[in-house]
C-alpha cells in the first residue's frame, strides 16, 4: 500500500463533505492506494491529460458516481506516495479547474514528499 497525503486545502475540501460521504472518499482512496499507478500498467489510476482548459498530464482521477464526488491525485512514485489534490463535487470540469489551480500553485513540488 503506498502512503496517502492530502495538499492542506484538499483536506479542508474532504472536511466539508457529510460524514458518510467522507467514509466512502476514504475507502476508495484507500483500495486505490493499494495500486495508484495507471491502468496500462495495471493499476487503478484513471489518467488525466488535458480536461477543458487545464493540462492534467500525470494526474489521475477517483470517481465516486453515487455521491458525486472525484478526487484527483498525483504519484511519487520513488517514495510510493500518493498526494491527494482534490476531494470535489463533480461538477462538470469544476474539479479539473481546482486541480488546475493547485498544480500552478505547487508546481513540480506535487511529484514530491511534501505534504
Amino acid at each position: 500500500m503506498w502512503r496517502i497525503k492530502f495538499c492542506p486545502e484538499a483536506k479542508n475540501d474532504l472536511k466539508k463533505l457529510d460524514q458518510a460521504v467522507i467514509k466512502v472518499v476514504l475507502a476508495g482512496i484507500k483500495k486505490v492506494s493499494t495500486n495508484p499507478l495507471p491502468q496500462q500498467e495495471g493499476g487503478f489510476g484513471k489518467p488525466l491529460g488535458n480536461v477543458g482548459d487545464t493540462n492534467l498530464t500525470g494526474f489521475f482521477k477517483i470517481k465516486y458516481k453515487r455521491s458525486g464526488i472525484r478526487v484527483v491525485y498525483t504519484i511519487v512514485r520513488k517514495a510510493e506516495i500518493m498526494n491527494i489534490l482534490v476531494v470535489s463535487v463533480r461538477d462538470k470540469n469544476k474539479s479539473y479547474k481546482i486541480a488546475q489551480n493547485r498544480k500552478d500553485q505547487y508546481g513540480k513540488d506535487l511529484f514530491k514528499d511534501i505534504f
